[in-house]
């Protein structure tokens, strides 16, 4: 790690770190595969995340730039792990940036899992971003020529209680599974985090904070369209709430709580049933 804790070059280490994150997947489901599986009788798999892409406008530049923002996020593991290289628009918009595979890594990767896990939380809505023949700062983060945002025409895509980046939108937790079907040759797919937070800077009470109406909404309405996706034919094996606890959630700390059951973080670390714990309880006794 850099000590001094300087800026890399973002137009070229993204690319190299999941090149070689994809690698070393692939190595070690290789080894599993070989050595332990058949004894175990054990699956191997990888956790990607995503959000869901909505064009901004009903044009074709921003549906165009819908998918190409897919690609970016979702595709750039995906592919290669189907059908070993990257996608097209990766190798279009970065060209020699991007790494290579080998012919030997490319057959390693491909077909290098048994389910494939998928962190879903939101959806943006995507538009398109002209493209510069000349940029001034070349970055990952904008190879795309796309723009995401949370609103369209001041009007947010979905509700929000806590970070500026989840708004619940339920369908787009279908529609990502659809999109996997349909291009990824339909997986066997777990969903291993799906959830909302709630900001709390100390102002809430014990008992507002266990009050998570909305978190009851949240998982409600993308538990329903999961299930409408799997009748659908998906599939879709297995659920993780996130989160089972509130938690330290990155760089926010514990001011973001996820968790169905509250941890009180002024007495003890008391854990005590949120609403949407109590809604869980009954929901998976039916």
């Amino acid at each position: 790690m850099n000590p001094a804790c300087q800026a890399g070059d973002s137009a070229t280490e993204p690319y190299l770190v999941g090149h070689n994150m994809l690698l070393s997947h692939a190595a070690a489901a290789k080894l599993y595969k070989e050595k332990y599986q058949a004894s175990q009788k054990g699956k191997i798999g990888i956790t990607l995340v995503s959000h869901w892409m909505v064009p901004f406008s009903n044009t074709k530049l921003d549906k165009v730039a819908s998918i190409r923002a897919l690609d970016f996020m979702y595709g750039w593991y995906m592919d290669p792990l189907t059908y070993g290289d990257y996608p097209q628009s990766m190798h279009t918009l970065v060209g020699n940036r991007l790494p290579k595979f080998t012919k030997d890594q490319s057959i390693m990767v491909k077909g290098s899992f048994d389910f494939i896990g998928l962190n879903y939380y939101t959806a943006f809505y995507v538009a398109a971003v002209p493209a510069n023949s000349n940029p001034i700062n070349i970055s990952y983060s904008t190879d795309s020529f796309t723009n995401m945002t949370t609103e369209r025409n001041g009007i947010p895509i979905g509700p929000s209680d806590g970070s500026i980046w989840i708004h619940s939108y339920p369908k787009g937790l279908r529609n990502i599974v659809k999109y996997t079907k349909e291009k990824y040759n339909n997986p066997t797919i777990y969903i291993t985090e799906n959830g909302i937070d709630q900001l709390d800077i100390g102002t809430l009470t014990l008992k507002e904070l266990q009050n998570d109406t909305y978190r009851v909404d949240y998982y409600k309405h993308h538990l329903s369209y999961l299930n409408r996706a799997i009748q659908e034919g998906i599939n879709v094996k297995g659920y993780f709430a996130w989160s089972l606890l509130d938690n330290f959630e990155w760089a926010a700390g514990f001011t973001m709580r996820f968790g169905i059951n509250l941890v009180d973080y002024k007495n003890g670390l008391k854990r005590s049933p949120k609403k949407s714990a109590i809604w869980f309880n009954n929901f998976l006794q039916r």
